[in-house]
């Protein structure tokens, strides 16, 4: 009795090694499958002949936009046109949905975000280059609306881009907002325009670089406020880690900046050079 007793508990001892062992090894291999999960994606630098996808709102003018001839244009795919030539790269622009630039950015349909992209608040979210371009986030409302100042938009309708900076400043800025009668979100500033034209919207809270660009273009009675919402800097955000590409285009950018590229550029669209790189 005492010797089957003795038996029946090596047997259970063996048994409960063996399944420890098993639990050890299941865990090892969950841990080393949270360990390739964790891992940063490894970039390398673009060789001759890759394609550069930059994506961009196609209704963002004057930086990135459809053209009178169906093409995209603007000074920000000028820019990225004239560094993919120095990097003998082919130039892809890519219009993507603003709110979906993320998740292009993460899968790879894109390269980088480069339009008129606000650095200020997500400084930790991507890979940058370094800022070229001052901005300010602007409110315009019609020349004859009786509106000359923020105090003036009490109870009015103002709208904003989603996903914006301009949408991010004016919700941080809930002292201000709490007095509109409606913070209407917009897809797109094309809208914003055509709504401040027709009267469904008092105001539009936008990019002063965009804004003084569409005043002029449409030949319109807007205005700008005088106060600035909030100041910022525009960059190109690369996926968070690719150093290897950011590396490249900043080269590319510190060369035109040098040979008068940029500047020309600038002037082309703007009627100056306001960019900052080199600067």
């Amino acid at each position: 009795m005492k010797k089957r007793l003795a038996m029946v508990l090596a047997l259970s001892m063996v048994s409960v090694s063996l399944l420890a062992g098993c639990g050890k090894q299941e865990s090892g291999a969950d841990e080393k499958k949270d360990d390739k999960k964790t891992e940063s994606k490894a970039y390398e630098e673009k060789k001759a002949g890759d394609t550069f996808r930059v994506g961009f709102d196609q209704d963002f003018p004057p930086m990135g936009f459809v053209g009178d001839d169906g093409e995209y244009t603007g000074f920000d795919l000028e820019l990225a046109q004239e560094v993919c030539e120095r990097l003998e790269l082919e130039f892809v622009p890519k219009p993507i949905a603003w709110d979906s630039k993320d998740a292009e950015l993460e899968s790879g349909g894109i390269d980088c975000i480069w339009n008129g992209f606000t650095m200020n608040g997500r400084e930790d979210n991507y890979t940058w280059s370094d800022p070229y371009l001052n901005n300010k986030q602007v409110f315009v409302v019609r020349e004859n609306s009786g509106i000359d100042s923020e105090k003036d938009l009490e109870g009015k309708v103002v709208d904003v881009q989603t996903d914006s900076s301009a949408q991010e400043a004016l919700e941080d800025n809930q002292e201000l907002t709490a007095t509109f009668g409606n913070l209407q979100v917009i897809p797109d500033y094309n809208t914003g325009f055509m709504e401040l034209e027709s009267g469904a919207a008092d105001a539009v809270a936008m990019d002063i670089v965009v804004a003084s660009y569409q005043i002029e273009k449409r030949d319109a009675a807007f205005k700008i406020l005088d106060k600035e919402i909030a100041a910022e800097e525009y960059g190109i955000g690369f996926a968070k880690g690719n150093e290897a590409l950011r590396d490249q285009v900043q080269k590319a950018l510190e060369e035109m900046a040098a040979d008068g590229t940029m500047a020309k550029i600038s002037e082309k669209w703007f009627g100056e050079d306001i960019t900052t790189i080199g600067k």
